[in-house]
């Protein structure tokens, strides 16, 4: 009796058979998607002929085999080849017809090069990348130590565009700030990265700035801050923050008119942190009633309330929340539908945790800037999953200056034309 497979469900070449139909099956259908992509651009042109009545463009065959790493695995694709004889009036060149699905410079799929950074970053070396990835993807093409080189070259390539873009055409409204510390070399032991993730007016989110700095210090948050304002950004109406007096110093030298947000979850682990085991509870309890009052007036009163019950005992755990109730309570002055962005800097936080599961087993990645690059690629892919906030047209009246009490608009102050 034939069959198809060996005992162990592996095929005579070694290679598993649902692999190699799937494999087989993403071949077939990229094929027919090129196809069909050159079919409807040779229609589209079909009327455009020369001075004897033929055609312009037309297929010519068929380029070269070449491999590409797919989510699939390695497929081999022959892509249609187009002869188009116009010829561009401005530059007197001739027209090429270059493919959406599959560029002439593409050899690896966007998802591929997605999780490239994610595996570096977990502690796979670039020689071991072709050993750990052959035996999903069925081939080795593409994924050589010099190709993960290249890559990591391209990536702080990246990184040193972004961080050069002009920011004046964009309007960040709100900002997250925060310093966080990877287990990757930074060169410095205590160095960290500064994140700034902002709001634009449309309500989406969008990453600000992402900067290696030194213990968080008022002089790198400064040198962040100042960068971006030479760059065209506009100051922001509020900033959210933790308590690292470092950035907070810098915000009021760069942008002065900026109102400042402290997080909830950094206060109250702070908080926290200063009273005993026993008396957390209760105290955790006393401080979610103060940030999720229904309005400033009820905040303060349980402000107060929490004086009362705890000054007695632990007037340093009070002090950290009425030195800072005004900072600790602005959002209140912001619409109802963004408080529950506002009053902590989760944004960075859940963006950064991601990230450091990546970095938790890495033992070093490299140089600085390498290091930083793949942090960079890290968070522009999560960037892509990233929801605007609620009610995202309230946006662009907070920077109107539209007056909101008790979380509702009871007022906006026209701009000056």
């Amino acid at each position: 009796m034939l069959t198809v497979v060996n005992e162990d469900g592996t095929t005579p070449s070694g290679g598993s058979l649902l692999d190699e139909i799937v494999r087989e099956g993403a071949r077939r259908m990229l094929a027919a998607a090129l196809e069909a992509e050159v079919n409807a651009y040779i229609a589209e042109l079909a009327d455009e002929r020369d001075g004897k009545g033929r055609r312009l463009v037309v297929r010519n065959g068929y380029h070269q085999p070449r491999k590409v790493t797919t989510a699939a695995g390695v497929v081999e694709v022959k892509v249609p080849r187009v002869n188009d004889k116009r010829v561009d009036e401005a530059t007197g060149e001739r027209k090429r017809f270059s493919s959406a699905i599959l560029p002439p410079w593409c050899r690896k799929s966007p998802k591929i090069s997605e999780v490239l950074p994610l595996l570096y970053l977990h502690g796979l070396s670039s020689g071991d990348f072709v050993p750990a990835l052959e035996q999903f993807l069925g081939s080795s093409a593409g994924l050589s130590p010099a190709t993960v080189t290249r890559l990591t070259t391209q990536w702080q390539a990246d990184h040193a565009a972004f961080m050069e873009r002009d920011l004046s055409e964009v309007d960040y409204v709100y900002v997250w700030a925060d310093g966080i510390r990877l287990n990757v070399r930074l060169e410095e032991a205590k160095a960290c990265v500064l994140a700034l993730i902002g709001v634009r007016a449309d309500g989406s989110k969008g990453l600000v700035a992402l900067k290696d700095g030194y213990r968080e210090s008022g002089e790198s948050w400064a040198d962040l801050l100042r960068d971006c304002a030479r760059r065209g950004m506009r100051a922001p109406v509020l900033a959210v923050g933790d308590g690292a007096l470092g950035f907070w110093k810098a915000l009021a030298e760069v942008f002065p008119g900026t109102r400042e947000q402290r997080c909830w979850v950094h206060k109250t682990a702070n908080v926290l942190d200063s009273l005993p085991k026993s008396a957390q509870p209760g105290a955790k309890k006393a401080i979610q009633d103060i940030y999720n009052a229904e309005d400033r007036d009820h905040a303060e009163a349980a402000v107060k309330s929490f004086a009362q019950l705890y000054g007695a005992k632990f007037p340093k755990a009070v002090k950290k929340i009425t030195d800072d109730q005004e900072e600790l309570l602005a959002f209140f002055d912001f619409p109802a539908e963004h408080w529950i962005h506002l009053r902590t800097t989760n944004p960075i936080e859940s963006t950064f945790s991601t990230v450091r599961l990546r970095t938790k087993v890495t033992r070093g990645a490299g140089s600085r800037t390498a290091a930083l690059a793949m942090v960079f690629k890290l968070v522009e892919s999560a960037q892509q999953r990233w929801r605007a906030v609620n009610a995202p047209h309230l946006v662009a009246l907070v920077r109107a200056g539209a007056r909101f009490e008790r979380g509702q608009l009871v007022e906006r102050i026209q701009e000056a034309a």
